[in-house]
């Protein structure tokens, strides 16, 4: 079970960053290049991508990963155990 434990935020590489990077104003690709470029150096970049799919973020750069490319994991994640149980 996720424990809600945010101090991991302290660690993250865009701690002191402007949150208009990672909630950019458009959803396309290009408008999260410079986030992402943040996270593929952060530290706690697999900590918040599992935080931000945990409390089903909607929104945003979590983790490296965009709104869309989280709702394509979940969806894979939903499928796998799907399959599981069948």
């Amino acid at each position: 079970m996720w424990e809600p434990d945010t101090g991991w935020r302290e660690a993250a590489a865009c701690s002191g960053v402007g949150s208009d990077a990672f909630f950019p104003a458009s959803e396309e690709a290009s408008a999260a290049v410079a986030a992402k470029k943040i996270c593929a150096e952060c530290p706690v970049s697999e900590i918040c991508l599992q935080y931000a799919l945990a409390t089903n973020q909607a929104a945003g750069v979590w983790g490296g990963l965009d709104s869309g490319e989280r709702r394509r994991m979940r969806r894979r994640m939903r499928d796998r155990e799907r399959r599981r149980a069948s």
